[in-house]
């Protein structure tokens, strides 16, 4: 299986390019960056993961990807409390990052079997 054909990707990259696009404008520059590189990092860990040569080395990715999901839903919190994130748009995306974390769990747990 190719990483473009796993859902949790697809949702990550999605997730990503919502991210990239809400904070395009901002002039932010340090919360800006950590934000969008959490956000990069879950689709880019998956890739990457998926392209290693053993389930071994997927799930470390996996694993990467997941850490970088509770490092994006933090600072979602913490953007929307210092009012960079709409309540609405924030709590959509932590569902989000939550729902992605479920299914990388799922994903790594099958590979260890």
């Amino acid at each position: 299986m190719k990483f473009e054909d796993l859902l949790v990707w697809k949702r990550s990259a999605r997730l990503c390019a919502e991210v990239f696009q809400a904070f395009s404008q901002s002039r932010e520059f340090g919360f800006k960056d950590q934000i969008t590189r959490s956000a990069l990092s879950i689709a880019s860990n998956i890739a990457e993961g998926y392209e290693r040569d053993s389930d071994r080395d997927r799930v470390k990715f996996l694993s990467y990807a997941k850490g970088s999901c509770a490092e994006l839903r933090a600072q979602i919190y913490i953007g929307m409390e210092i009012g960079y994130i709409s309540r609405t748009v924030g709590q959509r995306w932590a569902a989000e990052t939550r729902e992605i974390s479920k299914m990388l769990y799922a994903l790594m747990s099958k590979m260890r079997r």
